[in-house]
């Protein structure tokens, strides 16, 4: 079996290094091949560069460059695609998330328990999360378990785990942080049309950073996964 591990990257000088070394250290289940694969998407501060090094250093590692910047959701999407893995596990490039929780995000779907997994933060009640993600994503996960009839508690997380032959079934299309709920609503909508899908969550660590040590996600984004929370519940 093999986990393909995709990593969106955008201006993460910081963070990028440490957290392709922490992957490639992760201690997988027996059996379980790793694959990680690296999607610049057109930095313009030394991520390029350092990841080019670290590809120079472990050929192993996949690593795809974009021109310019198109999003977070495109970088994921082209992952996707070039993804070879039986198992597909997104990773933000920032050190928010500990790649040491790899085999409990896995284990669900190894078992048989279940076809996608999301890790979250507030099953973890030892995580220190502002007030103000707490409000903005609980009413976003809110809104998505009333349209979707879904049962989660973080609809947002950026640890996000699927057998691959469910998410290559999806057609994508967000571009930027509207990735997450896009994901989310139409992997319910592939539910909803009677497919076999069980979808669980496991609880995680979380280390959350500032604006001011590189976090990007802000009020607009916000806006936009409302928006697109309400017209995939419209066109599903």
């Amino acid at each position: 079996m093999k986990l393909s591990i995709i990593i969106p990257v955008y201006n993460e000088e910081q963070t990028v290094v440490e957290l392709i070394s922490r992957v490639r250290q992760v201690k997988l289940p027996k059996g379980v091949e790793k694959e990680i694969i690296v999607v610049d998407d057109g930095s313009t501060d030394r991520s390029r560069n350092l990841i080019l090094k670290e590809k120079k250093k472990y050929p192993e590692i996949h690593t795809y460059l974009s021109i310019i910047n198109l999003g977070k959701g495109a970088a994921i999407r082209f992952g996707i695609k070039h993804a070879t893995g039986d198992i597909i596990l997104l990773q933000d490039a920032d050190l928010e998330l500990d790649p040491n929780e790899y085999r409990k995000l896995i284990r669900p779907i190894m078992s048989g328990q279940a076809d996608v997994v999301y890790g979250s933060r507030f099953l973890n009640h030892h995580n220190a999360i502002p007030l103000k993600t707490r409000l903005a994503n609980g009413f976003l996960t809110f809104l998505t378990n009333i349209l979707f009839s879904t049962r989660i508690t973080d609809m947002e997380t950026a640890y996000k785990v699927f057998r691959s032959s469910v998410i290559k079934q999806i057609r994508l299309r967000s571009v930027e942080f509207d990735i997450e709920p896009e994901i989310t609503a139409k992997l319910s909508a592939y539910r909803l049309r009677g497919a076999p899908l069980r979808i669980c969550e496991v609880g995680i660590s979380y280390h959350g950073r500032t604006y001011a040590e590189g976090k990007k996600i802000g009020w607009r984004d916000g806006l936009r996964a409302l928006w697109c929370i309400v017209r995939y519940n419209l066109f599903k």
